[in-house]
């Protein structure tokens, strides 16, 4: 895996991918944000060797290389999922490659459910922790030691710096931003009235299907990251309405707008 992470590694900067130093991954129905960029280089996932392709509709599937605020940004317009039948090892690759191009902060959106009844549809959740409720790790197997270490802490998976500027970018924008617990699961079926319930029991705010194994990825090589989750739907077991896809896009792209000014006024002040 690491020869892999290398090879990408030397493939993209052969392409021109240089200096970049902040890391973008952007979820579902969250791909506008591309046309903030100052864009140098576009390139497909199909066309980097070794990684993987976006099978889910909702995601254009393509890294995305220019100037954002002053910042040298690399976005990845669409994620991968475990649910697509890829390993976790294959779900993170893609920020491992980040990390090895010289990324200094990463910052990630995904598209999830409901579970504290107090937030609302379009809603912003900046996560403050999570629950992986994954089958597996992304750190399973032999451990690369040149990327980070055999045991990485956990107890402050979400960076207390980006998070503030979070936080500050919220207030002064006139955002609501609600700070939570994100439980993953694998998906992707979503959840029935029963495990709605147990996720509220354990703690969980929000629930969706990605995010976490990245995040402990980037964990692991010691790179700061902060994730905002945009609400799409409800997840109220007493009071389930059947969810759609066109609708949970619909509630992502209107949502979007103040996403992307979030991270813009954060990346102003990295």
């Amino acid at each position: 895996m690491f020869e892999i992470i290398n090879e990408i590694t030397s493939f993209l900067k052969l392409r021109g991918i240089t200096s970049p130093d902040t890391g973008i991954v952007l979820g579902t129905g969250l791909g506008k944000m591309v046309s903030e960029i100052d864009i140098e280089i576009e390139i497909d996932y199909s066309e980097i060797p070794h990684f993987p392709v976006s099978t889910v509709e909702s995601h254009k599937g393509r890294l995305v290389y220019g100037n954002l605020l002053g910042h040298k940004v690399l976005a990845m317009q669409g994620r991968f999922h475990i649910y697509e039948g890829y390993s976790l090892q294959q779900v993170t690759l893609p920020i491992r490659v980040m990390k090895m191009l010289g990324i200094k902060w990463l910052l990630l959106s995904n598209a999830c459910g409901a579970i504290n009844k107090t937030y609302k549809k379009g809603d912003l959740m900046l996560l403050d922790d999570h629950i992986n409720l994954l089958p597996g790790n992304p750190l399973t197997g032999k451990n690369m030691d040149e990327l980070g270490p055999r045991f990485p802490d956990m107890s402050c998976p979400y960076s207390p710096e980006i998070n503030a500027k979070m936080e500050s970018a919220a207030q002064k924008l006139g955002i609501t931003l609600h700070n939570g617990v994100y439980a993953v699961v694998a998906g992707p079926n979503l959840e029935t009235r029963a495990e709605y319930r147990y996720l509220g029991l354990i703690g969980a705010d929000v629930v969706g299907m990605s995010t976490v194994p990245e995040v402990i990825v980037a964990n692991h090589m010691n790179m700061p990251c902060a994730a905002v989750s945009v609400i799409t739907d409800l997840c109220d077991p007493d009071n389930l309405i059947p969810a759609k896809l066109e609708d949970i896009l619909e509630t992502a792209g209107k949502a979007e707008i103040k996403l992307i000014q979030l991270f813009k006024q954060v990346i102003r002040n990295l």
